[in-house]
Formats: C-alpha cells, sequence, structure tokens
C-alpha cells in the first residue's frame, strides 16, 4: 500500500489575489518596523530634504528607512544584500510593497541620510525605555575592534614613507630628464603626438608619490600637534607645583618629538583607521564601544575611536546615557581598560556606584601589579570584599552577550563605510538595529 502524501499544488492557481503581508507572521521583526517608522519615529529631517518638484517621484522615505532598518537587524548590510532580499524574501518584500528599488538607490538613500539615519539610535532608545526595557539600575560597559573597510597591507610606516618618497620622486626625475633630453627622437617615436605625455606607469608613481606625502605630511602635523599639548601639560603642571609650594623632583623630562615615530603607520584607503590588536592578531580597523542596560541588554549609549584604548571613552558614554534619556544609571562596571584614578573620580563626581576591574586577572581582584592611586586602591578592595557577590560578575552577561549578538548572530564583523565620522554613524544604525530586535522580542 503506497504512503499518501500532502498535495503539492505549485502549479495551482489562488483563487484571490494574494498579499505578500500573508506570508509573513504576525509578530515577525519586518511588521514591528514597519509599524514604528510609520507611526513613531519622526523621519521630518529626511523627508524635509526632498524641496525639488523636477524628476521623477522618490520612494518613500519612510519605506527607504524601515528597508534599511530591517536590513540591519536582520544580518543585510550592503546595498547589493537588501536589493536583492526585496526580490526573494517576503518579509523584505512586505517592506517594498511589491516595488523594490535598486541597489544604487539605497546606497544613496544610506550617504544622503546617513546622519539623520544615525540620530534614530536616540528614538529606538526611547521606545525601549517607554517599553519597560531600560531601568538604568546597572549598566555594563565594553568595546569591540571591528574591521575598516581596508586591508592593513594598504598601510605605510613613517619610516618607510621616508624612504620610499625617497625612490619614487628619483625615479621620476629620471624619466622627466631623460624626456627633455630626447629632442631629436621624439618625432620618430611619438609621430604626431607631443612626445612628453606621461606613461601610465610614471603617472601611477606620481599618484603614489603624491599619496605618500600627503599622508607623510598628517604624520608630521600630529606629532606636532601632540609636541605641543604635552608641553602645554608640563607647563600646567609646573604652575600648579609652583603655586601649592612644592618643589621639583628629578631630573628634567628630554622635550617632547616634533617628528612622528617611525613606526606610526598610516592606511592609503581609510587613513583614519588603526592598526589594532585583537586575540586573533592584527586588523586595520576601529575600536567601538557600547553601554548596554542589565534589564534586556538594551544599548543605551555608544561611541567609537581609532585608538587601542578604552580609558577615553567611559566618561562619554555615561554622559550619553544622560543626553540621551534624562538621567544618569545607579552602577556601572566595565573591565580594566577603562579603570584610572581620573574615571573613578568622574563616575563618583556623578554619584554612580562604580564596579571597575583594577587589573586583568581571572578575578578582579586578585591583581598583582602594584596598584598607587588611593581610588584604584579603594576600587580593588571593594571588589575583594563582595567576593563572587561583586556586581562586577555583572558585566560579562550583559556586555558581552551584545557583541555576539552584533558579530556572531547578525554577521557584522567589517564596516561598509570609511572616515571615522560615516564609521561612527554607521555604528549608531546597527546599535539601533540590535535595540529593534530586543524590542520586537518584547512586543
Amino acid at each position: 500500500m503506497s504512503k499518501d502524501f500532502r498535495p503539492w499544488k505549485i502549479d495551482e492557481a489562488q483563487l484571490l489575489p494574494p498579499s505578500v503581508q500573508d506570508y509573513v507572521p504576525k509578530n515577525h521583526l519586518s511588521r514591528l518596523i514597519v509599524a514604528l517608522v510609520r507611526e513613531e519615529l519622526d523621519l521630518s529631517a529626511i523627508a524635509g530634504s526632498y524641496t525639488s518638484v523636477l524628476g521623477q517621484p522618490p520612494f518613500d522615505p519612510r519605506m527607504m528607512t524601515a528597508l534599511l532598518l530591517h536590513g540591519y537587524a536582520s544580518g543585510l548590510y550592503s546595498s547589493r544584500r537588501i536589493a536583492k532580499a526585496a526580490v526573494e524574501r517576503a518579509d523584505v518584500m512586505m517592506i517594498v510593497a511589491g516595488d523594490p528599488p535598486d541597489f544604487r538607490t539605497i546606497s544613496e538613500f544610506r550617504r544622503r541620510h546617513l546622519k539623520a539615519l544615525a540620530a534614530l539610535f536616540v528614538q529606538v532608545l526611547k521606545l525601549a525605555e517607554k517599553a519597560g526595557l531600560v531601568k538604568l539600575g546597572h549598566v555594563a560597559l565594553d568595546g569591540t575592534k571591528i574591521k575598516a573597510n581596508a586591508s592593513k597591507h594598504k598601510a605605510m610606516s613613517y619610516e618607510r614613507m621616508k624612504k620610499r618618497e625617497a625612490e619614487l620622486a628619483a625615479e621620476v626625475e629620471r624619466w622627466l630628464k631623460a624626456a627633455e633630453a630626447a629632442d631629436a627622437e621624439e618625432d620618430k617615436l611619438y609621430g604626431s603626438k607631443r612626445g612628453d605625455e606621461m606613461p601610465a606607469w610614471v603617472a601611477d608613481k606620481q599618484q603614489r608619490l603624491e599619496k605618500i606625502r600627503a599622508a607623510k605630511a598628517e604624520l608630521e602635523a600630529e606629532a606636532k600637534a601632540a609636541a605641543a599639548e604635552e608641553l602645554r601639560r608640563r607647563a600646567q603642571a609646573g604652575e600648579k607645583r609652583i603655586s601649592e609650594g612644592r618643589k621639583k623632583n628629578g631630573r628634567t623630562p628630554a622635550p617632547p618629538r616634533q617628528e612622528p615615530d617611525g613606526k606610526t603607520q598610516r592606511n592609503f584607503t581609510d587613513p583614519q583607521s588603526r592598526v589594532l590588536l585583537t586575540k586573533d592578531g592584527y586588523i586595520q580597523g576601529y575600536n567601538a564601544q557600547a553601554c548596554v542596560d542589565a534589564e534586556a541588554q538594551i544599548i543605551v549609549a555608544h561611541s567609537l575611536t581609532p585608538s587601542m584604548s578604552d580609558q577615553d571613552q567611559l566618561v562619554p558614554l555615561i554622559d550619553g546615557i544622560k543626553d540621551g534619556l534624562g538621567r544618569k544609571p545607579k552602577e556601572a562596571s566595565a573591565d580594566a581598560g577603562y579603570c584610572s584614578e581620573a574615571n573613578l573620580a568622574a563616575l563618583a563626581e556623578r554619584e554612580i556606584s562604580a564596579y571597575l576591574a583594577t587589573g586583568r586577572a581571572k578575578h578582579p581582584a586578585q591583581v598583582k601589579r602594584k596598584i598607587m592611586g588611593p581610588l584604584t586602591k579603594a576600587m580593588r578592595d571593594k571588589l575583594k570584599r563582595a567576593g563572587w557577590r561583586s556586581r562586577y560578575r555583572l558585566r560579562k552577561q550583559i556586555v558581552e552577550p551584545v557583541f555576539g549578538q552584533i558579530k556572531q548572530a547578525r554577521g557584522f564583523r567589517q564596516f561598509l563605510l570609511r572616515g571615522i565620522d560615516k564609521v561612527r554613524a554607521e555604528w549608531a544604525l546597527i546599535c539601533a538595529a540590535h535595540n529593534l530586535t530586543k524590542l520586537a522580542r518584547a512586543a
């Protein structure tokens, strides 16, 4: 006896006209995003930029915004992949309502409205607070290194720049001199051409030389600015010492270097990115920062820096919470990268209970290095007294899973844009999309 199977009605026409919305579940993320864009989010900054009555009518900014937000929330980041999904995936087809834009339109919309799209982070954050997903009882801070849209092999050190600049300048100079000396042979070799056209290989080397000179000048300017800032800091410290009546101890420090260190590098593809050390080796990238609320892993503040150091990011992140939500958290935890006397003093000034590791160790209170600052010593004692019950233990289960969800679950491992301003805006979009996924789960 043969087995009966469910009929496969692939060739059967539907009696009623189908709606793409019928194929998307009621609680799907795409439906939430469409509802928020149509009813909650203020898109006046985007819609107001369309003032010309000439040309074909553009796509509705609400639809384009929903398309981009849903793409970022579901792991689609490139304009080509989003455009492909708009004709293949039911959830994306539902957003575009059967009228998909091409990838150039998507890319241009993101480029044109990048700043306004990044500003949606605060609006989404306030919606999460309204939904009860943000309590600000305890927040955790951390950073993750993400690749830039540039190869680390396209970088060159200052020492190598000086050497290569001389080599390229000599090569171009030799060709120019040879061209000037070949007057008699030019008519035979080049015919009706002038004979002094620059060959492609020389033009390429000339362009390379100009890029190297520009990068070298930027490094030199940065070194001079850093030296001037160091001199200003020393003078300020000396004035303070004199006003307090303290004597000067030790030797006079050597003057700061006006020239960059020979190993300082600059990337030619994305000059503002830096070579950063990760657990998997060196990458050309940025240090993306996030402050996460303990209630539902909502990102309540974000920042981005090309520096390896996390210390300078703690205060901006904490103040960013106040700027976005109008109130401050009660507690904050972070790893040893954020611990410094200045940061501990800043948290105390803001009346925020701090739980910062004082060094790298399996347990934050078991640091063997010598600790000098009084606030750092007090923090170490605080963590040691609490033991395994310390609130510091919350850090790993609050902020680290967020980076796992962004980089592993949704596959965001490299920025698409170049330049720190654009990359910061792209990171804001990523954080807003993460918060949207949390909102969808709670809905």
